[in-house]
């Protein structure tokens, strides 16, 4: 969803930009509505030459226990979500790829003006250091597909996006095609 073009900006934050515009309802009276709006973002399933798929295991100051999720973050500047994936799996695992492939596009809330891209990187390989940001801790795991469903569908698991897709596949019984796929 997007904020229509009369909304204005109300507060501009380091994450997040409140809007807000009057609205017409169905009964005929007005009302405020309000949206957030936030960096375009990315997530990336990087899937390793040797086909083991790579877990964060993540700690950040504000919150207390370790979580798990898969290589993510936000646009920077006038990057593309491709550059941007590209660069967040060389900050945080050291890992490259040159086999990409857009999955798909969410909007993970009708209140906020937030498109996340989805990535999968295969025959990804170590060839740096991880450059990490002093506000996060992140160890590099790599597992099989059956490991990384019961990550994915861990309360622990932080990438939801990931978590619902997958879901979504199984429901279908596509997540067979997904598994070879990306295993390919």
């Amino acid at each position: 969803m997007k904020i229509p073009k009369q909304a204005k900006k109300v507060f501009t934050g380091v994450l997040f930009d409140v809007y807000q515009w009057s609205q017409k309802l169905f009964d005929g009276r007005t009302a405020t509505f309000e949206m957030l709006k936030r960096k375009h973002s990315i997530q990336a399933l990087a899937v390793t030459k040797d086909k083991k798929i790579i877990v964060l295991k993540e700690q950040h100051p504000h919150i207390k226990k370790p979580f798990y999720g898969v290589i993510g973050g936000g646009q920077e500047n006038k990057e593309t979500p491709l550059q941007t994936a590209k660069r967040e799996l060389k900050e945080e695992t050291g890992y490259t790829s040159k086999n990409w492939e857009l999955v798909y596009i969410e909007t993970p809330s009708s209140k906020i003006d937030w498109p996340l891209y989805t990535y999968v990187a295969k025959e990804a390989e170590k060839t740096h250091e991880p450059k990490l940001d002093s506000g996060e801790k992140v160890e590099v795991m790599k597992v099989s597909f059956t490991e990384f469903m019961k990550y994915a569908t861990s309360k622990e698991f932080m990438s939801t996006g990931i978590t619902f897709y997958l879901l979504k596949l199984n429901y279908q019984k596509k997540l067979g095609e997904f598994k070879k796929k990306i295993l390919k």
